[in-house]
């Protein structure tokens, strides 16, 4: 932790920031190892160069300052509202950050944390340092790899375990029920990385359709994308079943898919560019004329949230490195009738990808 934390300070001074204010979330996870709730009472963490950081936070969550892997100076408020900004104020005064260069997360500041801290700042400078956090765990480690490793097994466990209960009648929201019972069983944190998405029929020509009440039916194709979370790190997959006999044409989009899911997974490996992964997967599916059913990137970067820097886009020429992990996940969605999407989990090595995942990926018949 003390050595991200210095990395910290090196892609502040590298992006022209003073400091960096956080809240609870993964970055504040991946640089503490602690874990603190958004709720009602605001926590504020503050890194300056060449000083300590500052964690605001209410007073019942002092113990957790114990925890910490390095010093850190803690500015804690009561139950009264009316003093907090008192304290905030102390708090960011302490490292002279008025006038100052205080990047922010802008997907995870809520505006409640950053007006406690703009206030006791009035003239600084707010700017997104989006770019410089996102470097510090755009690379995994061996520890953060495992964890992706026993992150994936937990969800392909889980699956394999619903498959067999899974039968013609049953709802989207029975399947994605028991789904999730078997996440948990199966080593899963609570917190999920996402709700399941459970999708049949005609649903499964939406990417990001919610479980419902629709039945399952004989001939529907089924899409479930699902993950784990271990240790805090997730998992994200997908695999598409048939229930019965499904019309040829589904057949030959699954067929289509899964070549595509190969070829952006065979195009991953250092100095490659993120667009080349999509365009690799995006061929096979334009080549087989079905280029405009494919309705979104082919991936994009996973680690302590499902959704992180890289991204697999055909416009994004940011190179692969070593340690860097991301999803392939290629579809075809058939407006009105059915979809397919394959999804793995990859991490790019010295010379090429690990697959970190290796559950069936044809079109496999279940609800018999």
């Amino acid at each position: 932790m003390s050595t991200r934390l210095e990395r910290l300070h090196t892609a502040l001074a590298r992006s022209g920031l003073d400091a960096v204010t956080l809240n609870p979330g993964p970055t504040l996870t991946y640089l503490t190892g602690l874990k603190f709730h958004l709720m009602e009472r605001p926590v504020v963490f503050l890194v300056a160069q060449g000083k300590e950081p500052v964690i605001v936070l209410p007073e019942l969550e002092i113990p957790k300052v114990n925890l910490f892997p390095y010093k850190v100076n803690a500015f804690a408020y009561g139950e009264n509202p009316s003093d907090w900004d008192a304290v905030f104020r102390k708090a960011v005064q302490s490292l002279g950050l008025d006038g100052k260069r205080i990047g922010v997360e802008p997907r995870q500041l809520r505006l409640l944390e950053f007006q406690y801290v703009r206030a006791a700042a009035p003239e600084a400078d707010f700017p997104d340092a989006s770019e410089a956090l996102a470097s510090l765990r755009l690379c995994k480690d061996q520890a953060e790899i495992q964890a992706m490793k026993r992150a994936v097994k937990a969800a392909q466990d889980a699956l394999e375990a619903t498959i067999p209960s899974v039968k013609i009648g049953m709802t989207e929201k029975e399947i994605a029920s028991e789904l999730t019972l078997q996440l948990l069983k199966h080593g899963s944190e609570s917190e999920l990385p996402f709700a399941p998405i459970v999708s049949s029929g005609p649903n499964s020509a939406n990417p990001h359709a919610s479980p419902s009440d629709r039945k399952l039916q004989r001939g529907d194709l089924l899409v479930v994308d699902w993950g784990a979370t271990v240790d805090g790190y997730i998992s994200d997959l997908t695999r598409t079943f048939a229930t019965g006999e499904v019309e040829p044409e589904f057949r030959k989009i699954a067929e289509i898919v899964l070549k595509a899911n190969e070829a952006g997974r065979a195009a991953g490996k250092p100095d490659v560019p993120c667009a080349n992964v999509d365009q690799a997967a995006r061929a096979v599916i334009e080549q087989a004329g079905y280029g405009k059913y494919f309705t979104h990137r082919t991936g994009h970067g996973i680690g302590m949230e499902g959704h992180e820097e890289p991204y697999m886009r055909g416009d994004n020429m940011q190179k692969l490195e070593p340690g860097m992990a991301y999803t392939v996940e290629p579809g075809i969605y058939l407006p009105g009738r059915g979809g397919v999407r394959i999804e793995d989990n990859v991490v790019v090595t010295k010379d090429g990808v690990e697959v970190l995942s290796d559950m069936p990926r044809e079109l496999q018949m279940i609800g018999q």
